[in-house]
C-alpha cells in the first residue's frame, strides 16, 4: 500500500469539508487538520489547483476568515499574496453571487485597494493588483470566475 502524497491528503481534506473542487473521493474519516493548517498548506502548495481551492474554501466555509490573518502572518511573500489576494476574491465572490456578507474584507487595503461598491468592479480591480504585485499576466479574473464556477455547479449537484 502506498503512501498518500501531501496533495492528495489536502484533497481529502477538502473532500472532507464538502468541498469538491477537485476530483476525488469522499474520506472514510472527518478533517483531520486544523483549518488553520490546511489553509497554509493550500496557500504553500506548489500546486495551482490547490492554491487555488482556497477560493471554493472560504465560500464553503466563510467562518474560516477568523485564521487568515494569522496564516498569512506566517507565509512566505509569495504564498501570503496567494491567499490575501484569493481570500479577497472569495470575498467579492460571495457578495456576486451568493448576495451575502459572511466574509469580512480583510486585506482589500493592504492589497492597496479602494473597494467599490460592486463587486464586480472589485474583483476586476484585484486582477490588475495581482498581476502588478505577482510580476505575472495570467488572467486573473478568469481564474477567479472559474474557482467560482466550478464550486456554484457543485453546490447546484448537491442541491439536487
Amino acid at each position: 500500500m502506498t503512501t498518500p502524497s501531501l496533495e492528495d491528503k489536502l484533497v481529502s481534506e477538502l473532500w472532507a469539508r464538502d468541498v469538491r473542487f477537485i476530483l476525488g473521493s469522499t474520506p472514510e474519516s472527518p478533517p483531520t487538520l486544523p483549518p488553520d493548517h490546511l489553509i497554509t498548506a493550500l496557500a504553500e502548495s506548489h500546486e495551482a489547483r490547490l492554491q487555488l481551492s482556497l477560493i471554493p474554501l472560504f465560500l464553503r466555509h466563510p467562518e474560516f476568515a477568523v485564521y487568515t490573518k494569522v496564516v498569512a502572518k506566517k507565509l512566505n511573500p509569495a504564498s501570503q499574496l496567494i491567499l490575501k489576494c484569493f481570500y479577497t476574491a472569495a470575498v467579492w465572490l460571495e457578495q456576486k453571487h451568493l448576495s451575502r456578507n459572511k466574509m469580512p474584507d480583510l486585506f482589500s487595503k493592504e492589497l492597496g485597494m479602494s473597494p467599490y461598491s460592486d463587486p464586480e468592479e472589485n474583483l476586476y480591480a484585484l486582477a490588475k493588483r495581482q498581476q502588478k504585485l505577482s510580476g505575472s499576466s495570467i488572467n486573473w479574473i478568469g481564474t477567479y470566475q472559474h474557482a467560482a464556477d466550478i464550486w456554484l455547479k457543485e453546490m447546484e449537484l448537491q442541491q439536487t
